[in-house]
């Protein structure tokens, strides 16, 4: 279970992850340090925080997987064992 991070995320969002930094980083230098950037940081937060979840997301499914994944086995030896 020590896959990286990225193996989590498809391509397409790979694609919207580096896409966000870029327009962030677009933002910041057009914007310059105003009060604006305080509303491009919210925008860039919330991207962040839907990239979390899906993250989270798709190690717990992983999880759930692998725990019906021994439960369909442990089901399958004691069929076997009574038979």
């Amino acid at each position: 279970m020590s896959k990286s991070m990225w193996s989590y995320f498809d391509p397409l969002s790979l694609v919207v992850i580096v896409l966000t930094l870029l327009l962030f980083v677009i933002a910041l230098f057009a914007k310059g340090f105003t009060h604006e950037l305080l509303q491009e940081c919210g925008v860039f937060l919330v991207s962040v925080k839907l990239i979390m979840m899906s993250h989270k997301n798709g190690v717990s499914a992983e999880r759930a997987e692998e725990r019906l994944e021994k439960i369909q086995n442990l089901l399958q030896n004691t069929g076997q064992q009574s038979a």
